[in-house]
C-alpha cells in the first residue's frame, strides 16, 4: 500500500531529479578566465596586443593595466640598449622584484618564442595588493615577458590566484603581443 507519505517522497525526488546539477568540476577557481572569453586588441606607444574584452583599463605613466576580479594585465615600455637573457633578468630583475614584491618567491626563468620574437620569461608567486574593503591578500600566480627590439623593451606581466587555469588566454594575449 501507497502512503501519502511516499506519494510525497516520490514527488520530491522527481523534482529534484529535474533541477540542473552544478558538479564541483564545473565550478571554476576564482580567477579562471572562461574559455569563452572575447578578446579585444589594444594599442599603446608602439605596441599592440589582444586582452580580454570588458576588462577596467588604467593608465599610470607608462604602465597601462587591465583587470578584471581576480586577474590583472600590465603592459610597460621603455628602452634598454640590449635585448633581456636568462642571465641578465636572473642578475638584475629577481633581486629588484624580491625587494619590492610581497610573497615573491619560486622564480623560474626561461626564454620563449612569440611571433613577436624571443622573450625572456620569468614566472613566480606574489602575494596581492591588500583588498581595500576586507584587508585580504590572495597568493597569485605572475607570468612576466620580456621583449626586445631595437632598443624598445615592453614588460608584459600577467597576474591570476594560484591554481588558476589560465594558460590558454594568458597564451593569447602574449602570442598576439606586436611591436608598431
Amino acid at each position: 500500500m501507497i502512503s501519502k507519505h511516499h506519494i510525497f517522497i516520490s514527488l520530491g525526488l522527481l523534482a529534484m531529479a529535474s533541477q540542473p546539477v552544478l558538479a564541483v568540476a564545473d565550478t571554476p577557481t576564482p580567477g579562471d578566465i572562461p574559455d569563452n572569453q572575447a578578446f579585444v586588441r589594444i594599442t599603446g606607444p608602439g605596441y599592440s596586443l589582444s586582452t580580454p574584452e570588458g576588462w577596467a583599463r588604467v593608465t599610470h605613466g607608462k604602465v597601462v593595466t587591465l583587470s578584471d576580479k581576480y586577474n590583472a594585465i600590465s603592459i610597460r615600455v621603455g628602452s634598454a640598449a640590449k635585448a633581456p637573457t636568462v642571465a641578465s633578468v636572473t642578475a638584475q630583475d629577481l633581486p629588484r622584484l624580491r625587494s619590492a614584491t610581497p610573497g615573491f618567491r619560486a622564480p623560474k626563468v626561461t626564454t620563449v618564442t612569440r611571433p613577436a620574437g624571443r622573450a625572456v620569461l620569468l614566472r613566480y608567486e606574489a602575494r596581492s595588493p591588500r583588498d581595500a574593503v576586507t584587508g585580504r591578500t590572495v597568493a597569485n600566480d605572475v607570468e612576466r615577458y620580456e621583449f626586445w627590439k631595437a632598443g624598445r623593451l615592453a614588460v608584459v606581466t600577467l597576474q591570476a590566484p594560484h591554481g588558476s587555469d589560465n594558460v590558454d588566454p594568458w597564451r593569447t594575449v602574449t602570442t598576439s603581443f606586436r611591436w608598431r
